[in-house]
């Protein structure tokens, strides 16, 4: 186990960049087309092929899963996925050809000082094919991929992942990429909103203050139009059906409230994805779901923390600063 999204069997994540841009992609592609489902919760989403995850759409599995900034410009990400899953003979087979079912969710990056000035068309699509040619089972964390411009209000945002194995011994894991449009941190920090459910020392380790003062629990969001949204993906081992896949999406949504002050607001684009690489059977189904959903939530929460805790600040005037230029002395 890696603390990763890629400790789930079947799952290989790749994810590509452009420093000036500003913006990314991250790729999470399935050895084997997958059960999966979403559920959609805050007040400004932008995807794509979220409804044929309805559990009562014909589709039943998927090939990939994209993540990217760009806002609605990065909808383009998807076709590149497609491609170079398509070059690889995977799809629903339709008469002589074969067409990828690559679902999308996007975050809003367009404020953060990079250069959003492309040519004709937005630069996503290419991105996305080099994100899947460089996935594989290790997972870049931080300022990288669909989080490499994503903020919070107070801090730079990033790519988070976690993962747990359940009492039962299925997998479960989370990746993350953190846009909100609130805090990571209660107060000023530096503990995290996420602190009572980390591993170890995976975002610092420091636990929670001993009392929380009122000032610490003061509500500070991203104002104006700037739109924010945390864009997830969980993923389990275990075999279930679309419907018990979409249960799982929206129980692990819970792990934005966990990690986040505040999340799902109207300006919100929260999506989260879940999927179920069937590597393993359900023995009590009842009780195997609930850790499953519950050990998703804590995993999303987790992830959360580790996408802010790991990312660098962008090197532009007025930028956010990240955990690590704040708090220094508190890193590990």
């Amino acid at each position: 186990m890696k603390n990763l999204l890629t400790d789930v069997a079947g799952i290989r994540v790749g994810s590509a960049h452009d420093a000036r841009l500003a913006s990314g992609v991250t790729v999470a592609f399935f050895e084997e087309p997958t059960i999966a489902s979403v559920s959609v919760s805050g007040g400004a989403p932008a995807g794509r092929d979220l409804e044929c995850l309805a559990p009562e759409a014909r589709v039943e599995r998927i090939d990939a899963i994209v993540l990217s900034g760009g806002s609605s410009f990065g909808l383009d990400a998807a076709s590149g996925a497609q491609a170079w899953l398509r070059e690889r003979g995977r799809g629903v087979p339709v008469r002589g050809t074969r067409v990828p079912i690559v679902p999308q969710a996007i975050c809003f990056d367009l404020l953060n000082g990079g250069d959003k000035e492309w040519d004709r068309y937005p630069p996503y699509r290419d991105l996305a094919y080099a994100a899947c040619e460089s996935a594989g089972h290790e997972v870049a964390l931080g300022s990288v991929g669909a989080g490499f411009g994503a903020t919070t209000v107070n801090l730079k945002g990033g790519q988070g992942s976690a993962s747990a194995r359940t009492p039962s011994g299925h997998r479960v894991a989370a990746l993350a990429v953190v846009n909100a449009i609130g805090s990571a941190v209660i107060g000023e920090g530096p503990h995290f909103w996420a602190a009572p459910f980390e591993h170890g020392d995976e975002f610092g380790g420091l636990g929670t203050p001993s009392r929380l003062k009122p000032e610490d629990r003061a509500l500070a969001w991203k104002g104006g139009l700037e739109f924010a949204t945390t864009i997830a993906i969980v993923a389990t081992d275990a075999t279930l059906t679309k419907a018990e896949a979409k249960r799982l999406a929206i129980v692990a949504q819970g792990g934005l409230s966990k990690a986040l002050r505040l999340a799902h607001a109207i300006f919100d684009g929260d999506v989260v994805f879940a999927a179920a690489t069937g590597r393993g059977a359900l023995r009590n189904p009842p009780r195997d779901l609930v850790e499953i959903g519950a050990l998703a939530s804590d995993c999303l929460a987790r992830a959360v923390a580790r996408g802010v805790y790991e990312a660098a600040a962008l090197p532009f005037r007025n930028a956010l600063p990240a955990w690590r230029d704040k708090f220094a002395n508190f890193a590990r």
